[in-house]
């Protein structure tokens, strides 16, 4: 241990990757109006060039889509999910 830094590695498979944080964690993404045919098929038509939010699960499942980060993250703790950033 140096400065009370703990280095600690650990394999971790790519099917356990997966799941991390399954059920826990949902993360807010900035997308363009113009992505949200392909993350949101069900969704209706949208004006070009806005920028939205959208939320997805841990595994990349999009969940919802709004126009604030905020709402974004609020829908997360409604859902008991710890909201993360993705740039």
């Amino acid at each position: 241990m140096t400065d009370g830094i703990v280095a600690y590695e650990q394999d971790v498979s790519p099917e356990a990757l997966e799941h991390l944080g399954e059920g826990h964690i949902a993360y807010v993404k900035q997308i363009r109006s113009e992505d949200v045919p392909d993350l949101f098929p069900q969704a209706p038509r949208i004006a070009p060039g806005l920028k939205l939010f959208a939320l997805h699960a841990a595994d990349g499942t999009p969940i919802m889509l709004t126009d604030s980060r905020e709402a974004a993250v609020a829908n997360a703790w409604s859902n008991e999910l710890q909201a993360v950033s993705v740039h």
